[in-house]
């Protein structure tokens, strides 16, 4: 009898950067976005998992797409940090607290920013490549790459 792996979740997969064809494959050589000092090294992509051998940037400029997903994310973001700001310490037109979380947000976003710009790249690749319970037995997800 042979012994299958329980699948991957969907979120888990999703956060912890994890190819989207096998769910168990890194998509980032450096886990930790915030462990390497360099900015530049932020983005070190693997070109093919090492799970599946699926190609992560499937076409030429394929991620240019990605800049809509962060936006997205950084909406969410405030949007959220706006309503717990809102619960937790109020808005008012009679003081600058409304100011004070506008500087909050600006700060939280650009502390956030190599996360979201990561974790927009996972979604963004999401969207274009299934998961694959068969992989092993399957090709991966290729694009066209004619011009």
């Amino acid at each position: 009898m042979e012994h299958k792996s329980p699948k991957p979740g969907y979120l888990w997969s999703v956060f912890t950067s994890r190819c989207p064809r096998c769910r168990r494959g890194p998509m980032f050589k450096h886990p930790n976005p915030y462990k390497k000092i360099k900015l530049s090294h932020i983005f070190d992509m693997y070109d093919n998992c090492p799970e599946c051998g699926q190609r992560y940037d499937l076409e030429n400029g394929f991620w240019y797409g990605t800049g809509y997903v962060s936006y997205a994310l950084a909406v969410a973001i405030s949007v959220t940090s706006f309503v717990a700001w809102m619960v937790l310490i109020g808005v008012s037109t009679e003081d600058n607290r409304v100011f004070y979380w506008l500087g909050f947000n600006g700060v939280l976003l650009v502390l956030l920013q190599p996360w979201m710009m990561r974790l927009s790249r996972v979604m963004y690749l999401y969207f274009f490549v299934s998961f694959d319970e068969n992989y092993k037995e399957t090709k991966p997800v290729e694009f066209d790459h004619k011009q």
